[in-house]
């Protein structure tokens, strides 16, 4: 990917790291980072914060309002940390803003459960962390992106995502 100005989805299960990489990736690229937890409505807050997994119906208005965001940004470059958890998903998001470049931090299940238990004051328990594995869809082949493993440290994640882009 040689874009001036890449539009970065960081996606995974919760407790993978994406908003500390897309902080660190929109650091270095220096591009505009949002979490995307920030664009889910409060009523998936509020299911996720009762430990219920969001469905479909709930993630199509939080994943268009990424979308869009994303491509408002195409002229300065963006990083969104985003679970973009099935194929679906991130074809929704690449058909508002097409150039998306997807980096998927995958790992084990028990290190992303141990991460998520440690953010007590965050919305998504730790409970759910099963039923995210259980939906992930890994990037298809045909799909732009790169899978990294997100037990490295943070420097070498920026180090490998940045070369993909390149």
């Amino acid at each position: 990917m040689t874009d001036e100005h890449p539009l970065v989805v960081v996606m995974g299960v919760a407790g993978c790291g994406k908003s500390t990489l897309g902080e660190a990736l929109a650091s270095e690229l220096v591009a505009v980072f949002r979490d995307g937890d920030a664009f889910h409505p409060p009523a998936n807050v509020a299911k996720m914060h009762a430990g219920q997994p969001l469905d479909d119906d709930d993630r199509r208005p939080w994943l268009a309002n990424i979308g869009e965001w994303l491509a408002d940004q195409s002229s300065q470059g963006a990083i969104v940390a985003c679970s973009a958890l099935k194929r679906d998903y991130r074809d929704q998001l690449r058909s508002a803003a097409p150039s998306t470049f997807f980096v998927h931090l995958a790992g084990p299940r028990e290190e992303a459960a141990r991460r998520v238990a440690e953010r007590p004051d965050h919305f998504m328990p730790a409970s759910l962390v099963d039923s995210q594995y259980a939906t992930l869809e890994p990037l298809d082949a045909d799909e732009a992106g790169a899978t990294l493993d997100f037990t490295q440290s943070v420097d070498a994640l920026v180090e490998q995502a940045l070369s993909a882009l390149a």
